[in-house]
């Protein structure tokens, strides 16, 4: 069954019917996609030790974030997208990353630099 495609606000959304068999019973399921978009980003593994911890991130830029990265603690597999404002929010990193505030300013001072 071809999905039915819609125009909603300038994006490409669609309907998928499709079926799914578990344990002899037949479920028709559907999903409403907003968006479903592949595109080219840039990722950067850097992994440092700082005064107290070891970082493992990945960074990736897209133009998804409007400017902003995405990062990604591995070792604590927390992420969150941030810009040059969000590093100087207090508190911000501490929460997101859920690091105290000595942990996080290793963490604090790798973004400056690389953000600047």
């Amino acid at each position: 069954m071809v999905p039915p495609l819609l125009i909603v606000d300038s994006y490409f959304s669609y309907i998928v019917t499709y079926s799914i068999e578990l344990e002899g019973v037949l479920y028709n399921m559907e999903r409403f996609f907003l968006y479903d978009d592949v595109e080219e980003s840039k990722t950067r593994f850097v992994s440092f030790t700082g005064k107290k911890l070891r970082y493992d991130l990945a960074i990736m830029q897209s133009s998804r974030f409007f400017g902003k990265v995405l990062v990604l603690d591995m070792q604590m597999g927390r992420f969150a997208i941030i810009g040059p404002d969000d590093v100087e929010e207090p508190g911000y990193l501490e929460h997101v990353f859920n690091k105290t505030e000595e942990e996080a300013e290793d963490l604090r001072d790798y973004l400056n630099e690389l953000l600047a």
